[in-house]
């Protein structure tokens, strides 16, 4: 039995991966005595927060999104001047929408129009070009001529795998314990703390930190509310391109593709292959029932989608793998203490919360340890209408 000493912590955050990683290295920063707590290995493919890369933009159509952008990147640049290793590659970004084919959807404010209304907001330098200007400028497109588009330069992407692990490094240099293959069984509140239940031992914090998405109602203390949420299994494909130069980093930004279908993509990076993958495209699952198995249909709608508009981005699959989006009705993040113990914060990712993954850890330490942050995160609170009405009807816009 270790000693009490060894069980006690100042915050305990139970999953360790892109946010719950940060979590950790920020409480740590803040001179708390931090426990991160893994379920598997820190380098799984369970989750959401493996792989190369994630796209990171200024380009949010909605708040707190668009507040919150800016701050996503000092954060990142702050774990990479500790650190000395980059994170961040801008390679610029943008955002097509193929405007036909969006006739009669509803998309919200998910389009051309929407992100322009936030950029002009908030200050943000854009490009609006025709169709016929994105294939003079990057001639790997072919576009029928009835597309609008949007770029941005700061637009890039963060590199996933590489963000979690030096989150834990830099949690550890400054004295957090993470400890991997150790599933938390329950969370229970009590008058001296939160007791976190693992199957060799229960620990006791004086606040705990959940980052755990599609398992986090498997730990929840039985008085709090379970949160609803589906989870779905996504893909990504990585294509053994012919054509490098044309689609290194320098050469071709990351993109979103808004159509009757909505796809992101990447340039070379991470493999010698560039990177596509569907927005919302998958199946409802389970984080216990998923099966890790590659959805042809996806496949061959992606095939599809690139012979038709990117050619040259096409080579022989390389390799495809899944991940989860666990969403909430709104399709927005769930943030913030639990009432029934706001000793508790949870946070839930949505599928869309990686770029904000080191600010979203220092906010969650914020809340846990001084009950505010700076940061507006209206609209995230777990208290909401969407997640407390039992009439409230799901929507995602296209």
């Amino acid at each position: 039995m270790s000693s009490v000493m060894n069980r006690d912590f100042g915050t305990i955050v139970v999953g360790v991966g892109g946010i719950g990683s940060a979590a950790c290295y920020w409480a740590a920063r803040a001179g708390e005595r931090v426990l991160g707590l893994e379920q598997f290995n820190l380098r799984h493919s369970n989750g959401a927060s493996q792989d190369h890369s994630r796209i990171i933009r200024l380009a949010q159509f909605e708040e707190p999104y668009a507040t919150l952008a800016p701050g996503a990147y000092r954060a990142w640049h702050d774990v990479e001047t500790e650190s000395g290793i980059q994170l961040v590659l801008k390679t610029g970004g943008l955002i097509i929408e193929d405007v036909t084919a969006r006739a009669g959807l509803d998309t919200g404010d998910r389009n051309i129009a929407g992100y322009v209304r936030a950029f002009r907001d908030h200050g943000v330098d854009f490009e609006l070009l025709t169709a016929d200007e994105v294939m003079a400028r990057w001639p790997q497109y072919t576009l029928r001529g009835d597309e609008m588009a949007i770029f941005q330069r700061e637009s890039g992407l963060v590199d996933a795998a590489k963000g979690v692990a030096v989150h834990v490094a830099l949690a550890r240099s400054r004295g957090a314990v993470i400890k991997e293959d150790n599933p938390v069984r329950a969370l229970r509140s009590s008058p001296r703390g939160v007791e976190v239940v693992t199957d060799d031992e229960t620990y006791l914090a004086r606040r705990v930190i959940t980052a755990a998405d599609g398992w986090t109602n498997e730990i929840l203390p039985p008085e709090a509310t379970p949160l609803p949420y589906v989870v779905t299994q996504e893909q990504v494909t990585y294509y053994a391109t012919q054509n490098l130069a044309d689609f290194a980093p320098k050469r071709f930004p990351v993109f979103m593709w808004h159509g009757e279908d909505n796809f992101y993509g990447f340039p070379v990076y991470g493999e010698v292959a560039t990177k596509l993958g569907q927005h919302l495209g998958g199946h409802h699952v389970t984080a216990r029932s998923r099966s890790f198995v590659v959805d042809p249909v996806r496949i061959e709608r992606q095939r599809n989608f690139l012979a038709e508009r990117i050619p040259g981005f096409l080579g022989p699959e390389l390799y495809t793998k899944t991940c989860l989006y666990t969403i909430p009705p709104d399709n927005n993040f769930v943030l913030g203490p639990l009432k029934s113990d706001p000793r508790i914060c949870v946070f839930i990712g949505a599928g869309h919360a990686y770029k904000f993954a080191s600010l979203m850890g220092k906010v969650l330490t914020d809340l846990a340890l001084k009950g505010t942050t700076s940061q507006d995160i209206t609209g995230l609170e777990p208290g909401r209408p969407a997640l407390t009405d039992p009439g409230f009807s799901a929507h995602y816009h296209r």
